[in-house]
């Protein structure tokens, strides 16, 4: 039986596209159930909406009132695992710890390096050659967590932020459904605070645990 998933955005919703074009194939181990935006003008809800999955706006600038209202909900919906697509707001901690192990998130760059906003713009200012994306299990602490899997991309001589972005991004189309796989399957275990991977060989576009 497909894991019953819920996405959390605040954007455009490319992430959440990549996800609802994966849960399109039958062999897919993972259906969306619900999108949730903290924004009524997020443009993914509109994406949502083509794809016949419902959707939900929890507008409350409160962090504690957003989080029981969104636990309300998930757990209507009989929500398995969450997946914060471009979410930008923090989660409360109780809702985070609440949902232990059961919330993921992307974030572009190679974790630990570059938490927070403008990762892309971090990694061209300290100079480095390679970067990338990474899908973590969520804990209190902003961008922090057990790593599930990684794609590297490297830097180019004339990059700037839009450039590098861009091919972030692409990254991440890919890696975002591979992860959500991996954990849907039930190949992710979390060992001593890391991600162990049984029993699956990576792409060559992505790292998993053990390498």
């Amino acid at each position: 039986m497909a894991m019953r998933l819920a996405v959390l955005i605040s954007g455009r919703g490319s992430n959440l596209q990549a996800l609802i074009e994966a849960c399109a194939d039958p062999g897919y181990p993972a259906e969306i159930g619900v999108v949730i935006s903290n924004r009524a003008d997020a443009p993914g809800l509109m994406r949502a909406v083509a794809a016949d999955i419902p959707t939900i706006v929890i507008a409350h600038r409160d962090r504690g009132e957003f989080a029981a209202e969104a636990d309300m909900r998930l757990r209507a919906e009989g929500v398995e695992l969450i997946c914060l697509a471009g979410f930008m707001r923090l989660l409360d901690t109780n809702f985070v710890e609440g949902w232990r192990d059961r919330v993921v998130n992307i974030h572009p760059s190679l974790l630990p390096a570059f938490r927070g906003l403008h990762a892309q713009r971090q990694a061209l200012a300290v100079g480095v050659r390679f970067t990338g994306c990474t899908v973590h299990f969520v804990r209190p602490e902003v961008d922090t967590g057990p790593i599930i899997a990684q794609a590297v991309v490297p830097v180019l001589p004339g990059d700037d932020e839009a450039k590098l972005s861009a091919r972030i991004l692409a990254a991440e189309h890919r890696l975002y459904p591979l992860a959500v796989r991996l954990v849907a399957t039930g190949r992710t275990r979390i060992v001593d605070g890391r991600v162990e991977i049984d029993g699956w060989q990576a792409p060559d576009f992505a790292k998993l645990n053990p390498c």
